[in-house]
């Protein structure tokens, strides 16, 4: 577990229950360096102030808010103490609402809260009367310089704070003059409620994994062992000229696909080991077009 990123209470009415902030998840993600592609030195960034040229430490940046051109206030860490905000210190919870009413582009971030050991019994207390009602608690939480909106939801026996992007953060979708009312047949929407359901099955996150990241490794090591890399031209998308006609296709697709894999129904371990092997060949098509 990694260290504790903020360490504050929930509030839930008059109920305090002193909690430790960790993050719940991590980005997998192959870094690279930059290069000079004559010698292969390291390019590196610098912190360069613009007005005397000289490299400046981090210990001699302050904070600025450009209130116009060029003026700037400077803020100290003290001032950011100093917000006279509640959600500084608690995690306050303000409302339960049923976990389906949230539009789930709200979410941002997860987090682990764990309980101070004072604070447990409160915390399974809290953990066990949400789950009987299946909610979710709306709060307001302030770290990182920044007030943000949370849900409280529960994983196993483990609080989450889920932080939210403010409804005025949201962007309305902009379709810049495209259709997308256009009239739909009632055989072409029959048959995508077919294709549809011939592609559902129980929910299994571990079948899925990172085929880029992982061919994008295979590639550094053929590298690393001197052998050469062949690029494979990308197959062309196929152009939809019926719908119907595609539909249709897809339609028998899925249904020869249901048939060649294992029952949509069976153990999450089943599934899993049968989509192994078929995970080399898009591993293999990712390789081509990452190099």
């Amino acid at each position: 577990m990694p260290r504790a990123m903020w360490k504050g209470a929930i509030s839930f009415g008059l109920v305090t229950i002193p909690v430790a902030v960790y993050p719940a998840t991590e980005e997998k993600t192959l870094r690279f360096n930059q290069l000079h592609d004559e010698d292969g030195g390291r390019i590196r960034q610098k912190r360069v102030c613009e007005k005397d040229g000289e490299e400046v430490g981090y210990e001699h940046i302050v904070k600025g808010y450009e209130v116009e051109k060029d003026r700037y206030v400077v803020l100290t860490d003290d001032d950011f103490d100093a917000v006279p905000v509640a959600s500084s210190r608690a995690i306050d919870i303000v409302q339960f609402v049923e976990f389906e009413e949230i539009d789930p582009v709200l979410f941002k971030k997860s987090y682990y809260l764990i309980p101070e050991e004072t604070g447990a019994k409160a915390y399974a207390l809290l953990r066990e009367a949400m789950k009987e009602d299946e909610r979710v608690g709306i709060a307001k939480v302030s770290f990182r310089d920044k007030e943000h909106l949370a849900a409280l939801r529960f994983k196993d026996d483990a609080f989450v704070l889920e932080t939210m992007y403010w409804p005025d953060e949201i962007r309305e979708a902009d379709f810049s003059g495209v259709d997308v009312n256009a009239e739909v047949r009632d055989q072409e929407l029959a048959m995508a409620r077919q294709l549809i359901d011939s592609l559902t099955s129980d929910w299994a996150p571990e079948q899925y994994s990172d085929a880029y990241r992982e061919a994008l490794i295979a590639i550094v090591e053929a590298k690393l062992n001197g052998q050469e890399i062949e690029v494979v031209e990308a197959e062309p998308a196929a152009k939809v000229v019926d719908l119907m006609e595609a539909l249709k296709a897809s339609v028998a697709n899925a249904k020869k696909g249901a048939d060649d894999a294992p029952a949509a129904k069976s153990a999450s371990k089943k599934k899993s080991a049968a989509k192994k092997p078929a995970a080399k060949k898009p591993a293999a098509r990712k390789k081509a077009v990452g190099e």
